[in-house]
């Protein structure tokens, strides 16, 4: 067997990080959970005392699944998912911001919420 073949074997079998089942179907699932709680946020001031609370926790959760996510692209060696990685980080860049920036001003919007809603008992 020639190199060329030896690598092309190995290579064609390693799987990439977005060839995966899970992550497709961890993608997809977290894109319309965020999809459905933006557009449940859009009522959050209708919403009651428990409503609110309630809402505060789903999206705590929330950016928790999407650390958990983008921790899986920072970690991969997968030349895709380290593009993607290098786009994020580009893009909230041009905002001044990175990505653990992100979260944690998110962070403290929903400990602002939590405190606001801790007043109207």
């Amino acid at each position: 067997m020639k190199v060329t073949e030896k690598i092309t074997q190995s290579s064609g079998s390693n799987m990439g990080f977005f060839d995966s089942d899970i992550i497709q179907q961890e993608a997809k699932q977290l894109f319309e959970d965020y999809q459905a709680l933006i557009k449940l946020g859009n009522d959050y001031g209708k919403f009651d005392r428990e409503g609110k609370k309630l809402f505060i926790e789903q999206m705590e959760a929330m950016m928790e699944r999407y650390r958990i996510f983008m921790k899986r692209f920072e970690l991969s060696e997968d030349f895709m998912a380290q593009m993607t990685m290098e786009q994020l980080k580009t893009q909230l860049g041009q905002f001044g911001v990175t990505p653990q920036q992100m979260f944690d001003q998110m962070n403290m919007t929903l400990q602002r919420m939590k405190t606001e809603l801790e007043k109207q008992k």
